[in-house]
């Protein structure tokens, strides 16, 4: 179980994004109802995602003493690469949910001023996230993983 919560989760962060992008393409087409769902959907499967990579570290922590699992290339500018794309998602997936709910509070609350200013800020983040957290995954069990 503990081998396939990395790919669990890798592939929740690429069907985050993909319904990211759907939600963002049907408010583009003023389609409201539809776009709604596919945030709330996308939403889910965030708090799905987060609940799986916590207990993956938890898991982790407590059958192997372990933090995480280390980036295993010595290249540096692999390294180096690594570890910047790694922090500026750590950092940036600590807003996501805050924004996420907020921006889905006023959007539930039919606050659009809110909701579109909120949503400026929330979908380019959590994109970001998203999209990082397949590529610290690729990175870490695909590309250069043992």
């Amino acid at each position: 179980m503990l081998e396939a919560l990395p790919h669990i989760n890798a592939s929740l962060n690429a069907l985050a994004a993909i319904l990211l992008v759907v939600g963002y393409v049907l408010i583009k087409r003023r389609r409201e109802r539809a776009h709604k769902w596919t945030m709330l959907a996308c939403f889910c499967v965030s708090v799905v995602f987060l609940v799986c990579y916590l207990g993956y570290h938890g898991l982790l922590r407590w059958t192997t003493g372990e933090h995480g699992k280390p980036f295993p290339n010595p290249n540096l500018v692999l390294r180096w690469t690594y570890f910047t794309i790694l922090v500026s998602h750590i950092v940036l997936a600590a807003t996501v949910p805050f924004l996420a709910v907020a921006t889905i509070y006023y959007g539930l609350r039919d606050n659009r001023r809110r909701h579109r200013s909120l949503a400026k800020w929330t979908f380019p983040i959590w994109l970001y996230v998203s999209i990082t957290g397949v590529v610290v995954y690729l990175m870490l069990y695909q590309l250069f993983g043992s």
